[in-house]
């Protein structure tokens, strides 16, 4: 849980959980489909069952990423906004 508040960090959360859960779940049914066959042919199809969950979870984080740069700007500009304030406060002085 990275994001904290609101309905849609819940939701980007719970997709993110979603995906990872896709990336486990396509490596090994598709490792234990092709195990017979040959182990590299097996690890090779495990990464590719496990791609598009790690494509999900990567689009995910750059959301989470995006958002929390975000919140970091707003915070940057309050502390800006006083900044200015104090300096024209003290140049009227």
């Amino acid at each position: 849980m990275r994001l904290q508040n609101g309905p849609l960090s819940f939701v980007v959360n719970f997709l993110l959980g979603v995906a990872w859960a896709a990336v486990l779940l396509g490596a090994i049914t598709s490792f234990l489909a092709f195990y017979p066959e040959s182990l590299l042919f097996a690890f090779l199809s495990a990464f590719m069952g496990a791609l598009p969950g790690m494509i999900s979870v990567l689009l995910l984080e750059h959301i989470i990423t995006g958002k929390e740069r975000y919140i970091e700007l707003q915070k940057q500009t309050v502390l800006l906004e006083k900044l200015l304030e104090q300096k024209e406060k003290n140049d009227l002085q």
